[in-house]
């Protein structure tokens, strides 16, 4: 009967085969969590904004509001004719805003401030506004929609979603060369006007 001797020589292949299974089973997984973390983080959604940025939390020294509660004016251009067509509430980390889209030729001017009662035009009458004060934004430069051949705005009351200091935003009427609609807030709140083009845009900001 023959005894099997393992000497020196096939210990140490043992051990090497043994090592290199033991490697082999770790690099089984092609794509490594540090890898896919990286990854993860450099995904981005439809609007171009990495997932890292869309939640992250605002920054402890991002600028403070700019705005006051006192009116604010400007003057359209002299070639001004134009029409709002649409009007759109949204909210933003810091402050809500209101756009005024215009369609027409020039540059619209404005007289945005807080009044006491909503009236409308021409008439006079109280219009009834959601929210503890009214800011009332007067759009000049404007001109009837069979002047301009666009369509007016015509919808009812505005409301945004997630807004912390704009209520909702209901639209007049165009008298005479101005539009005008009230902006309805939770309280006197500083706001700021600007002007933004293509497509004309009046943006009236409220920090929340």
């Amino acid at each position: 009967m023959r005894t099997s001797r393992r000497g020196p020589r096939a210990a140490l292949l043992l051990t090497a085969a043994l090592t290199a299974s033991a490697l082999l089973s770790g690099c089984g997984d092609d794509d490594p969590v540090s890898e896919r973390a990286d990854r993860a983080a450099s995904t981005t959604s439809g609007d171009g904004v990495t997932a890292s940025q869309e939640s992250a939390s605002p920054s402890s020294d991002a600028p403070a509001f700019e705005g006051g509660d006192e009116p604010v004016t400007a003057d359209p251009s002299g070639d001004a004719a134009l029409t709002v067509t649409a009007i759109r509430v949204g909210a933003h980390d810091d402050h809500d805003r209101v756009v005024f889209e215009l369609g027409g030729t020039g540059t619209p001017g404005w007289d945005v401030r807080y009044v006491d009662q909503a009236a409308s035009q021409g008439s006079g009458d109280a219009v009834e506004v959601a929210g503890g004060e009214v800011l009332q934004v007067t759009v000049s430069g404007v001109r009837y929609p069979f002047e301009t051949g666009l369509t007016e705005f015509s919808g009812g009351p505005v409301a945004g979603a997630g807004t912390g200091g704009v209520t909702e935003v209901v639209w007049d009427a165009t008298f005479e060369g101005t539009s005008v609609a009230f902006v309805g807030t939770r309280e006197r709140a500083p706001f700021r006007v600007e002007l933004l083009t293509g497509p004309t845009r009046l943006v009236v900001d409220v920090a929340r």
